[in-house]
Parts: C-alpha cells; sequence; structure tokens
C-alpha cells in the first residue's frame, strides 16, 4: 500500500507554460476507471516483454492476474520491477499514466476475495473467480495475483496545455 499523499511535482522541461500539476486523486481516479493498462517486465536475458491486461486499482496499488507458466509470470519470478501504463492511443488530447513499482505476489484469500469481487464488478462476469489456497481459480485454470504499490507515477497530459506531472511515493 502507498502513502495517500505522494509528492507531486510539475516538470516544467516538459509542460507548456499554462500547465498545472494534476492532482493525485484525479490520476486516481483514472487508475480505477481504466479498463487496459500495458505491462512491461523484463526476461532474464534482459530483454523486454511487454503485453496488455486488465488490472484493478484498490487500497493504493494496481493488481492484476497471470497464469503462472505465462511470460510475465516468469519474468517476475527473476525480477520484480515493473512498469503498467494506461491511457489513450492518441498524441494530441487525453491522459496518459505510468506507473513503477515492484510486484509482489498476493495469496491471502481474504485479501484475493476481496480483489475476485473488484474485478467482476469492474469486467463483468467472464471475469468471475473462485479462490483457493492463494491464487484465483477460473474453469480450468489458476493464476497468481500481484500487487503493485507505485513507487512513481508520471501523468502525460496531451493537447492544451501539454503536462508532465510526477508524483513520488515515500
Amino acid at each position: 500500500m502507498t502513502d495517500t499523499t505522494p509528492q507531486t511535482r510539475l516538470d516544467t522541461r516538459y509542460s507548456e507554460e499554462t500547465a498545472t500539476a494534476t492532482p493525485w486523486p484525479e490520476a486516481e481516479k483514472q487508475l480505477t476507471e481504466a479498463e487496459l493498462f500495458w505491462i512491461s517486465t523484463v526476461r532474464p536475458d534482459g530483454r523486454p516483454h511487454v503485453t496488455p491486461l486488465p488490472a484493478v486499482w484498490v487500497h493504493g496499488a494496481l493488481h492484476f492476474c497471470t497464469g503462472p507458466e505465462e511470460r510475465k509470470a516468469r519474468n517476475l519470478a527473476e525480477n520484480p520491477h515493473v512498469v503498467l501504463t494506461t491511457g489513450t492511443s492518441t498524441w494530441n488530447k487525453g491522459y496518459d499514466l505510468v506507473v513503477e513499482g515492484e510486484a509482489r505476489r498476493v495469496t491471502d484469500d481474504a485479501a484475493l476475495r476481496e480483489l475476485a469481487a473488484l474485478w467482476e464488478t469492474k469486467y463483468g462476469p467472464f471475469w468471475h473467480f473462485e479462490v483457493r489456497n492463494g491464487c484465483f481459480h477460473h474453469g480450468s485454470g489458476h493464476a497468481y495475483v500481484f500487487s503493485v504499490a507505485p513507487v512513481t507515477v508520471f501523468g502525460f497530459g496531451k493537447g492544451e496545455p501539454f503536462s508532465q506531472t510526477r508524483w513520488r511515493f515515500g
């Protein structure tokens, strides 16, 4: 869980004169509402790996799930540092967020039940998970759940005015 009052700074090098720093509650709202994120992990040989996935923002952290044999899970077993991004695919409107942190596996069944309920509420019944033995279960497969409490988050305002805000967590 992250400090709820991050240090906020507008980076004037990459912002227009009329830009102001985006308040953290606005960024949190976007993290809560975003449906698709891109996760970047590092393979054992140092090559990057990027893939889209759904995620849930709760208790000051992003949460995602993945099968234990998937590339991202295998990468995280070697290196827990991740970047998760969300936003728009336009250059002159919208807002993008980049979340940097470490992925930590969630294994407590009570916490996983809460997360499973949030997944289904946000994404619908296709994303219904049973919880047992520290994993999400769906059909015949199971998934690990990870939590990423941000260390640094970057926000990129696109359009009038262009801006870059950085939030650092204690």
